[in-house]
């Protein structure tokens, strides 16, 4: 058994309101069967039914489907770290549409901040199985998956280019969260003005940006 991970690099964001409050959403399709996807994976619709129903029945129904940003090292879904929550999965023909609103944790507000900077997030499915290699050339994952989350949230190439100006600016949504979020953001800083003087800053933005977040 093998943790999978297979990423979808654009969602639709809605900003929808209730009650009189704005909530944001991100939309689109979570999990794709029957095709090859970039990593050379093929995921059997029957078997991805099967895993949504029970994955909806027992997480989406009670609202308890959670997502992570960035890419989570296990299948386990890190409480401290959660940026969303999953309210539907809906199967149409191969692929499964997906919607989850971003939720006021520290994690969601990053994700809002970058959304709201202009900055495409896209999903990642992260779940466990087992892998068939097939005489075509592709992976075939087994009956035995099973799915540990529909989507955490992942970051295109400009999230870095964000970040570093957010922290070079003093933006908000970076640097206030406590006296913890300071403190990275400033050791950050520190860094970002290394590597401006070593002229190889465009290099290292996107392992500032992860360790910014794997430090919260």
């Amino acid at each position: 058994m093998k943790l999978i991970r297979e990423e979808i690099e654009k969602v639709e964001v809605i900003t929808e309101e209730k009650n009189g409050k704005k909530l944001l959403y991100i939309q689109g399709p979570f999990l794709q069967t029957e095709q090859k996807n970039r990593n050379g994976r093929v995921y059997r619709r029957n078997v991805m039914e099967r895993e949504v129903k029970r994955y909806t029945n027992e997480y989406v129904s009670k609202g308890r489907a959670l997502g992570e940003l960035g890419h989570p090292d296990g299948p386990t879904i890190n409480l401290d770290r959660v940026s969303h929550k999953i309210v539907s999965l809906e199967q149409k023909g191969n692929d499964f549409i997906g919607k989850a609103q971003i939720l006021s944790t520290p994690m969601g507000k990053i994700a809002e901040s970058l959304l709201k900077e202009g900055v495409c997030l896209g999903v990642s499915s992260r779940g466990i199985g087992s892998l068939r290699q097939t005489r075509e050339g592709y992976s075939e994952v087994g009956e035995d998956f099973m799915l540990a989350t529909a989507a955490d949230i992942v970051a295109d190439p400009s999230a870095p280019d964000a970040f570093v100006e957010g922290i070079m600016e003093g933006k908000e949504w970076v640097w206030e969260g406590g006296i913890l979020r300071e403190r990275i953001a400033e050791q950050t800083k520190r860094r970002i003005n290394t590597l401006v003087d070593q002229k190889a800053l465009e290099e290292h933005k996107l392992s500032l940006f992860n360790n910014f977040l794997s430090n919260l």
